[in-house]
């Protein structure tokens, strides 16, 4: 692939596509397009009780779109189980630029000056692209997790789109649907004019704790 512009990365995103790469020091991007696509269904959002106890208890705090790059090379670092990334410096250029125009976003978690967790994704219409994220700190990624799906319910989101399932994303109601199925969400999503709140009232997160599925 040659090297991509954001324009095309949009289109592609509008159409089901997404970019990888195999590693992180591999200069070629490759599209994906599964044949079955993650997705969490925001009406149906699942909260693990002790989860839910700790985004109440404001250990964190949580902030959007003041480290976009940190939280992008945090989602590259390597992890536990994983020493590789294929997110690759094109990807961080790209998606940096997406963020300069407005078409993406980064929720974080934060302990007093340090960012501890968060994760970034795509806006598009009433679509967020999930594209990753990272925790150095137990529940950082999770809480981060949680305060995004409240936003995307304010703001009239239709899709999050998580691209792959994970049994991290699995306790919180993340399914696999067809491609064909996928992309019928999409197209119905992109039609909508959602809001991304960058800056959540204490009411509203109350509000929507109240409204999603307790688990233990």
């Amino acid at each position: 692939m040659s090297r991509l512009t954001v324009e095309t990365l949009l289109r592609a995103y509008a159409v089901g596509l997404f970019p990888m790469a195999e590693r992180r020091d591999d200069t070629q991007l490759y599209w994906i397009d599964p044949e079955k696509r993650g997705i969490l269904p925001l009406d149906r959002f699942r909260i693990p009780r002790r989860l839910r106890r700790t985004v109440r208890s404001e250990r964190f705090d949580i902030r959007c779109d003041t480290a976009f790059e940190a939280v992008m090379r945090g989602c590259a670092a390597p992890a536990h189980g994983r020493s590789e990334t294929w997110i690759n410096t094109q990807i961080v250029e790209l998606y940096t630029e997406l963020f300069e125009m407005g078409r993406a976003h980064t929720v974080e978690a934060w302990l007093g000056d340090e960012l501890v967790g968060g994760l970034y994704g795509v806006s598009l219409g009433g679509a967020f692209f999930g594209e990753s994220m990272f925790s150095i700190v137990t529940d950082a990624s999770k809480v981060a997790l949680v305060h995004l799906v409240a936003r995307l319910k304010k703001g009239g989101y239709r899709l999050l789109d998580t691209q792959f399932v994970t049994r991290h994303l699995s306790q919180f109601g993340a399914v696999e649907i067809p491609r064909v199925g996928y992309r019928h969400v999409l197209a119905a999503a992109l039609d909508v004019n959602a809001v991304f709140y960058r800056n959540l009232g204490e009411d509203d997160l109350a509000s929507f704790l109240q409204s999603t599925i307790q688990t233990s």
